[in-house]
């Protein structure tokens, strides 16, 4: 039977063996990529100021909301959706230049600004809520966008995961999930748990994508980089993993910094006693353990990230008090901006003394490093507080509100691509049409879903 995927094996090829960029570099890169934010706001039009579909019993009122929903999202794609992708592929040789223009962009436009009492949205949605929502949007852009342009050669190769140590843009996405996740949950935001029956059921879906991806990888012969995880493990699987931990040893948010402190020093331990040598190392045994040794030790790596990022939350955003009431713009602002400063440098520490940075062991300098550049986009996109606009456009309120699954419809469109054509093979301008073609796809694909109501939780 001829196999759907002829070129798996040079496609894995591609993105194996790979050392990753240098930390400035990826600093730089996301300080672009989060002054495209800002910059939207300042050019305001936004979709909050024309209405929603849901609030219209008229049909011909809905159909121009529809109208004026399409013409808004279209702005967003413009103005966020392709600079990323420009600055992800053919403008990636040039991201310390890339950074000055952003820059000088973000100033002009800041000291020009003219306030538009009738085009701007006034309260209603809280500013802080705004940016969390803002930030972790854009961190789930940028991976859904990475994972089918790290298929093409236009994308630089340090940009994508590494093999075993060092710093790829793409080693920020699944840690990404978790601190984004983190940040805003349940127990962040002090309300009592679900209960370990239902927590079950909610963590389900993510049970079944695991083995949904699983099994429609092999039936195709899709390319997997069995050094991610491990030959059966994925993305989906770890997030249940640590849902299911969380479920399990649920304390207050107080204590959450401390356990995870306490469970990411004594993995740490374990990886300098040897395990970090077993965990990289390419020899596999049969039993299940070993065949996803990366993806099952790991959890624990992840688990106390997502402990850490719940205490971090719950200190910025939320306090200590069962009522969760989000602290004030000034004071969480202040905090981000230290804490950020505070984890860079944790991360220089811990890289150079104590372990490199390692997406695959998920080890303290790799928790810490996506703690830093998480925190990173949430204090710049925070500095839109001081922008006299909408806070928030379109394509971020319909990305927030269906986070997983519109990464779920990006993981769909990327196989789909990479099925039907030769991905190695495309130059360098039908390469970026794909991009932009995808990327439109999926934009509006969840902006409709949005527009229509649709939400679909899974974690």
């Amino acid at each position: 039977m001829e196999s759907f995927n002829p070129n798996r094996h040079l496609k894995e090829q591609f993105v194996s063996n790979l050392t990753g960029s240098s930390k400035l570099e990826l600093f730089f890169l996301i300080t672009n990529l989060s002054i495209l934010i800002l910059i939207r706001r300042y050019i305001g039009f936004n979709w909050i100021r024309f209405g929603s579909v849901k609030k219209d019993d008229n049909a011909a009122s809905s159909g121009k909301s529809l109208e004026a929903f399409i013409v808004v999202l279209a702005i967003d794609f413009l103005c966020i959706a392709v600079p990323y992708i420009l600055f992800l592929t053919i403008l990636a040789e040039w991201t310390y230049w890339n950074t000055i223009m952003v820059l000088l962009l973000f100033l002009f436009l800041r000291t020009f600004h003219r306030t538009r009492s009738s085009f701007m949205q006034e309260g209603g949605v809280d500013s802080i809520r705004g940016n969390i929502s803002s930030y972790r949007v854009s961190m789930v852009l940028v991976t859904c966008l990475s994972i089918l342009a790290v298929d093409f050669k236009i994308f630089p190769r340090r940009f994508a995961k590494t093999e075993t140590y060092g710093t790829g843009l793409m080693d920020l996405g699944v840690g990404s999930f978790v601190v984004a996740n983190a940040l805003v949950s349940r127990q962040s935001r002090g309300i009592s748990n679900m209960g370990l029956q239902n927590g079950l059921r909610s963590t389900s879906p993510l049970i079944v994508l695991g083995f949904a991806r699983l099994i429609s990888t092999s039936s195709v012969n899709y390319q997997v980089h069995v050094g991610e995880y491990g030959v059966h493990w994925n993305f989906f699987f770890t997030l249940a993993a640590v849902a299911i931990l969380t479920l399990v040893i649920n304390i207050h948010p107080n204590y959450c910094g401390v356990l995870g402190s306490f469970i990411l020093v004594g993995y740490q331990a374990l990886l300098l006693s040897g395990l970090n040598a077993y965990l990289l190392s390419e020899e596999r045994k049969d039993d299940i353990v070993s065949q996803n040794k990366e993806g099952i030790f790991s959890i624990f790596g992840y688990w106390g990230m997502y402990l850490l990022s719940v205490r971090i939350g719950s200190y910025l955003f939320f306090g200590d008090t069962a009522d969760a009431v989000v602290k004030t713009r000034k004071w969480a602002r202040t905090r981000v901006w230290a804490l950020c400063l505070f984890f860079w440098s944790i991360t220089l520490l811990l890289d150079q003394h104590v372990e490199t940075i390692s997406r695959r062991t998920c080890n303290m300098a790799y928790v810490s490093f996506t703690l830093a550049s998480n925190l990173q986009v949430l204090a710049i996109v925070m500095l839109s507080d001081k922008v006299s606009g909408c806070k928030t456009s379109a394509l971020e309120d319909a990305f927030n509100q269906n986070m997983l699954a519109s990464f779920l419809l990006a993981n769909v469109l990327t196989g789909l691509v990479n099925l039907s054509i030769d991905t190695l093979s495309v130059p360098p301008i039908s390469a970026l049409a794909i991009l932009f073609a995808y990327a439109f796809i999926l934009c509006f694909a969840v902006g409709f879903a949005d527009f229509l109501g649709i939400k679909l939780k899974f974690w």
